[in-house]
């Protein structure tokens, strides 16, 4: 009986540990500190050349995203193509840590495994690995 107890519990942490948090992008402000998921779309991107540094706006052009997804220039190379024209006009679904920045929420993205593209059949694809 102890046995099955002890795997019970086990089951339910381990269940508990992989569950991400879904939201709409509309809620990212709400979230800030957590680690979340979220599907929407890149309305623009931006590449900065002096730092490599590669910016997406999500749910909305800035400055009226809903979140901005930052790629940092050390980051870019483990990404094929140009994520800020590659991405742009579609669904992508998005994992990571929300933080505040210039008051408004991001997610530093630092591996391709990050960003899914969101296929016309609501499947996931990951495009950029």
């Amino acid at each position: 009986m102890k046995n099955i107890i002890i795997l019970a519990f086990f089951t339910v942490m381990a269940g508990k540990v992989s569950a991400q948090t879904v939201i709409p992008a509309k809620d990212a402000a709400k979230h800030i500190g957590e680690t979340v998921t979220i599907t929407d779309k890149v309305f623009s991107g931006k590449y900065f050349e002096n730092n490599k540094m590669t910016l997406l706006d999500i749910g909305g052009y800035n400055p009226n995203q809903l979140l901005t997804l930052m790629i940092p220039g050390a980051d870019k190379a483990k990404f094929k193509g140009n994520p800020e024209v590659d991405y742009k006009g579609k669904d992508v679904t998005v994992t990571g840590k929300i933080i505040e920045y210039k008051n408004k929420p991001e997610i530093i993205v630092t591996d391709p495994s990050q960003i899914k593209l969101v296929m016309s059949d609501n499947t996931v694809k990951q495009k950029f690995d």
